[in-house]
């Protein structure tokens, strides 16, 4: 068996390895050429997965290590038989952490406080779930937004029914917007610039919008020209439109930019791999042997003595598990760089990206631990000890 895999996989030489000769190729330069003799394809999100790209060749089988799957013609799979896997909530945990270090170092940078704060997420699926869910923990008003799943039946549309899920505009009117659809290209869930000019206009001064989801949910040109015009609302920006040719002018605006990274945990990206090769395992009918190994941390431990609001708890946690601020460095470096070169520097700072390791990873010692805090320490997998 052959396979063509994405080398920016993780752990992707011990995952495929067993099944037979595994090619790994840049995701941006994986070509049909390439596939012709080739069984199966394990991608990531940079490869367009289509009839141009498999025509002709021998690919049975093709798994993408991540949440999304607009990249892949997924009629065009089905119309030739070829079976498919994708990861959908892999990343989800990893998201989430990535959305509380936004806000919680936009809120303690500027003096804002959490209490009595809204939070409108817009896309309500694995990782929206876990956004939501953590919010309210945190004592966030929390409006959800997801209109496909409002129009399902009451017992199919959550927990308490369709009634939780408000209108994109109530949303909007949130202290914090987080977005977390999937690109939807056409149809009445169409989310190609949902927000754009005349829905930036609903977000109020002082309001902070985060996207994590996909580059073309919110019309960069309008933000860009919304933050030159007024300069009034907080930003957080790690996917784009043109990737990895991004707008620099937005990103030099923005208060914190990432270059695609939100989901850049090393457990999310080794959940996503298990993921695909536990589903290969499944189309070749062979038991499951490889788990991963992963690297020991060395210092588990974070000191929460002095937090006492909870701005001040999640500010510890995370600066701690995920300074964000360093990856909004590494970013910002491409205004010292040369036109033609700011593609190549981004797709570099993913594909040689330090992972990040997830809150469950990390103690806290009981000695410490104020009783305001502990379901918060709870429910972000923070080990009290």
């Amino acid at each position: 068996m052959k396979l063509i895999v994405d080398e920016n996989i993780s752990f992707g030489k011990e995952a495929f390895s067993i099944f037979g000769e595994v090619i790994f190729a840049h995701g941006r330069k994986i070509t049909n050429n390439m596939l012709t003799d080739a069984d199966a394809l394990i991608t990531r999100s940079i490869t367009k997965v289509d009839e141009e790209l498999l025509s002709g060749t021998n690919i049975k089988f093709v798994g993408t290590a991540t949440i999304g799957t607009d990249h892949i013609d997924l009629n065009y799979l089905k119309e030739k038989g070829i079976a498919f896997s994708s990861a959908a909530g892999c990343n989800s945990n990893a998201v989430k952490e990535y959305v509380l270090a936004a806000v919680s170092h936009i809120y303690k940078h500027h003096g804002i406080d959490l209490k009595d704060k809204s939070i409108g997420i817009i896309g309500v699926g694995n990782i929206g779930t876990k956004v939501a869910a953590i919010s309210e923990t945190l004592g966030l008003k929390v409006l959800r937004n997801d209109p496909p799943l409002k129009r399902l039946p009451a017992g199919q549309a959550g927990e308490t029914g369709s009634n939780i899920y408000c209108g994109l505009e109530e949303a909007l009117k949130c202290d914090i917007i987080t977005c977390h659809v999937p690109l939807n290209k056409e149809g009445v869930d169409k989310t190609v610039h949902l927000i754009n000019e005349e829905t930036l206009r609903i977000i109020r001064p002082g309001a902070l919008l985060i996207n994590s989801s996909r580059g073309v949910v919110v019309d960069n040109k309008a933000l860009r020209e919304r933050l030159e015009r007024e300069g009034d609302i907080f930003v957080t920006m790690d996917v784009w439109e043109n990737e990895p040719n991004i707008d620099i002018a937005l990103m030099n605006m923005s208060d914190i930019t990432t270059p695609h990274i939100a989901g850049y945990s090393l457990e999310g990206k080794v959940n996503g791999t298990t993921m695909i090769y536990k589903a290969l395992c499944n189309y070749l009918d062979v038991e499951p042997e490889w788990s991963p190994e992963m690297p020991e941390i060395s210092d588990r431990q974070i000191d929460i003595g002095s937090a006492e609001t909870t701005l001040d708890l999640l500010n510890a946690l995370l600066n701690k598990s995920y300074p964000i601020l360093d990856d909004n460095k590494l970013l910002r470096e491409q205004n010292s760089i040369g036109e033609d070169q700011r593609g190549n520097y981004f797709d570099g700072l993913r594909k040689n990206y330090h992972f990040r390791r997830e809150l469950q990873n990390y103690n806290a010692s009981s000695s410490q631990v104020k009783s305001k805090h502990e379901k918060i320490l709870k429910d972000l997998g923070v080990n009290i000890v």
